[in-house]
């Protein structure tokens, strides 16, 4: 009789021990976006400004994580698809779902708000796809991409910094710039729709060269 082979034992821990030294820095991105979201449930429980500016704070650390990763692993020339894959998640935190998050701590909570915000994060969802399936066509056979088929979902920082400068001057909640507007009962605040123009960009088919 043939001995049954039994599947060789995972060593303890050892998803943790296939990170290279680029993944550490990725979920340190990814650390990050969660603290900025974090900081604004915490401002809308106690509403001091503070937490949004920490927040926004985080979301530039998540940016500086995101730069190092991607230049650690190209330093030492290790990536893998696991890596990948790392990357894109942490950037759906920290510069999708915590800038719309933002956006709505500080004022934009109106029904047509919620619909651009979720718009916003639906289009960076799709862009960092869209970049995972084609990044080899888009490198044409060079191994490193040599431009951007939409603006890259890290650009929502300046919709961040935005929001900073917002919070800066006061201008939170019904003080909120440039007002709201009530349509068919609803609300919609037309600072959003920098949101739903920085989603749209995402998705679009223009090429931006990477620097």
């Amino acid at each position: 009789m043939t001995a049954m082979t039994l599947p060789k034992p995972h060593k303890p821990f050892s998803m943790i021990r296939e990170f290279h030294l680029a993944d550490w820095f990725t979920l340190a991105n990814a650390v990050c976006g969660t603290g900025a979201l974090f900081a604004m449930m915490t401002y809308l429980q106690t509403s001091d400004v503070r937490h949004v500016y920490f927040a926004c704070w985080m979301v530039v650390a998540a940016l500086a994580f995101d730069v190092l990763d991607g230049r650690i692993a190209r330093w030492r020339q290790m990536t893998s698809a696991m890596g990948r894959e790392l990357d894109s998640l942490a950037d759906v935190i920290s510069f999708g779902v915590a800038p719309a998050v933002i956006a709505y701590g500080c004022g934009m909570q109106g029904l047509y708000d919620r619909i651009v915000l979720a718009y916003f994060v639906a289009c960076g969802v799709s862009r960092l796809a869209r970049y995972n399936v084609t990044a080899e066509a888009l490198s044409e056979g060079g191994g490193k991409v040599k431009y951007f088929e939409g603006t890259p979902i890290p650009s929502s920082l300046l919709l961040v910094m935005l929001m900073f400068a917002a919070a800066a001057q006061g201008a939170l909640g019904e003080s909120l710039w440039f007002g709201q507007v009530v349509l068919a009962g609803f609300t919609l605040h037309p600072m959003v729709l920098v949101f739903a123009v920085s989603g749209s960009l995402m998705v679009s088919r223009i090429r931006f060269r990477k620097l």
